[in-house]
C-alpha cells in the first residue's frame, strides 16, 4: 500500500501474508480484499500467467508497448495491491520455492481441480505440514469430490439463474452481465477464511476451507429456493418483477425517455407512490390496497404504471419520490454509475499508466481507515528478484507494477 506507515499500522490485516494459487476472478477476488486491508499478497502465477491477462475486449487498449506488461481490464478487477511470480509447479524447483513461502504464509487461496493440488504438492495436507498455522482456501467448481472444471456461466445455467433470468415463462434463460457465481463464491470464501483465522487466533492452529461454486450458487437462490421448498412450485421467470413484491423491479419509461424502476416493499410506500402520480385512488382500489392483493393483479397494476409514467418527466417524478421515501432510481450505464458522486469511495486511483480500479471492500469502520491507494495490477513475475533475495516481500507496494523479470522455476 502507497498509505504513510501510520495508517498502513492501522489496517486490519497487516500482519497478514497470502499466497495466492487461484486464478480468474473468485479466488483473486479474495486476494485483493486482504491486500485492501493491508496484507501482503504474492500472486503465484504459471510461465503462462493467470489467463485473464489475456482477457481483453475490443475496445480496450494496450497499456505498455510489452506484452508482458499489458494488464487487461479484466485481470485489473482482481488484482490490485499484490506481487506476482512466476513459479513452475510441475518442476522440483518449483515445488521448492513454494514450500519455502508457503512455510511464512498465514493463508492460501487456491482454485486447483480435486486432485491437483496433490500432483502438484500444493495442498493443504503437505503445506500444513511443514505449517501448523497455515488457513487454506480451496475453490473448486462441484466440491472435493468432483473433478469437473467449474465455470461461471455454466454454474449460471445449472443452479437456476439463467432460468429465472429470462424476460418471462418461455422466453430464452439469459446469463447475468457479470460472474455473478465467481463473485458469490469469493464471499462465501472470505467469510470460511476469516472464520478460520478467528479459530487460529484461540486454537494456534490453521484449518483447510473448501467452497465450490455449485453451493455458492444454490444458498444463493434464497427466497427463490425457499418458494420451492415450501410449495414444491418451481419459481417462475418474470423478467426483472420480484415473485412476491409489486411494484419491484420493473422497468418504466418515462415521457423524457428516463427508464426508471421502483421497490415498492410497503402499503405505505405504495399510497405515497399513487399520490406522487396523481392516482390516490388507487391506493384504495381493492386490487391494490395490499401487497397481497397487487402480486394477484399484477399485470393490471404494471399496465396501470406503465401508462401513468409514460406521460410524465422521469427526472421530476425521482425527485418527487425521493422526498416521498418511495424507493426508486434511474436505470444507468456502467460509466454513469461510477461516474455518481457517490461512488467515487469505491475507486481506486490511478497509479502510473494503469487506470482508476475498483475496490472489492465495501464496507467501512470507524475504527480502521479505507486504503488511500494500492499498487497497481503487477505484471506477470515482477516480484522475482525480491523473491530471488529474500525469504518474503517486504511492503507489496515495493514491487507490485515493476518490470517484468525472469520467472524462478
Amino acid at each position: 500500500m502507497n498509505s504513510d506507515s501510520a495508517t498502513a499500522n492501522t489496517l486490519p490485516f497487516t500482519h497478514l501474508r497470502i499466497l495466492e494459487l487461484a486464478s480468474v476472478l473468485a479466488g483473486p477476488q479474495v486476494g485483493q480484499f486482504f491486500a485492501e486491508l493491508g496484507a501482503e499478497v504474492l500472486k503465484i502465477e504459471s510461465p503462462t500467467g493467470d489467463i485473464t491477462r489475456t482477457w481483453k475486449t475490443s475496445a480496450e487498449t494496450h497499456a505498455s508497448a510489452t506484452p508482458e506488461a499489458s494488464v487487461s481490464a479484466y485481470f485489473s478487477t482482481s488484482n490490485w495491491g499484490k506481487s506476482s511470480l512466476v513459479l513452475d509447479l510441475t518442476t522440483a524447483a518449483g515445488q521448492s520455492k513454494l514450500h519455502q513461502l508457503a512455510a511464512q504464509a498465514d493463508v492460501i487461496i487456491a482454485s486447483y481441480k480435486p486432485g491437483d493440488a496433490e500432483k502438484l504438492r500444493a495442498d493443504y495436507a503437505t503445506l500444513a505440514a511443514e505449517n501448523p498455522r497455515l488457513v487454506y482456501g480451496h475453490l473448486t467448481g462441484y466440491g472435493p469430490d468432483n473433478v469437473r472444471a467449474g465455470y461461471d456461466a455454466v454454474l449460471q445455467a445449472e443452479a437456476g439463474f439463467m432460468y429465472l433470468n429470462a424476460a418471462g415463462p418461455g422466453q430464452p434463460p439469459q446469463k447475468m452481465p457479470v460472474a455473478m457465481v465467481d463473485l458469490l463464491a469469493a464471499h462465501q470464501l472470505k467469510e470460511g477464511l476469516l472464520t478460520a483465522l478467528f479459530q487460529r487466533e484461540r486454537t494456534g492452529l490453521g484449518a483447510l476451507v473448501q467452497v465450490s461454486l455449485l453451493d455458492s450458487a444454490l444458498v444463493s437462490l434464497a427466497n427463490q429456493a425457499a418458494t420451492y421448498l415450501v410449495t414444491g412450485t418451481d419459481p417462475q421467470p418474470l423478467g426483472s418483477g420480484h415473485p412476491s413484491i409489486v411494484p419491484y423491479g420493473t422497468v418504466y419509461r418515462a415521457a423524457n425517455g428516463r427508464q426508471l424502476v421502483l421497490a415498492v416493499g410497503s402499503d405505505g410506500q405504495f399510497r405515497h407512490l399513487c399520490a406522487a402520480l396523481g392516482q390516490p385512488e388507487w391506493a384504495t382500489d381493492a386490487r391494490f390496497q395490499t401487497n397481497t392483493a397487487r402480486v394477484a393483479h399484477r399485470a393490471e397494476l404494471e399496465s396501470l404504471l406503465t401508462e401513468c409514467i409514460a406521460a410524465v418527466d422521469g427526472d421530476v417524478l425521482l425527485a418527487e419520490l425521493e422526498r416521498s421515501t418511495v424507493p426508486a432510481g434511474a436505470v444507468r450505464s456502467v460509466g454513469e454509475a461510477l461516474r455518481l458522486p457517490s461512488a467515487a469511495g469505491m475507486l481506486l486511483p490511478a497509479v502510473g499508466t494503469s487506470a482508476a480500479g475498483l475496490r472489492t471492500v465495501a464496507f467501512r469502520s470507524p475504527h480502521w481507515p479505507v486504503a488511500a491507494q494500492l499498487g497497481a495490477p503487477p505484471a506477470l513475475g515482477a516480484a522475482g528478484s525480491e523473491i530471488a533475495s529474500h525469504d518474503w516481500l517486504g511492503p507489496n507496494e515495493t514491487t507490485a507494477g515493476a518490470a517484468s523479470v525472469p520467472p524462478i522455476a
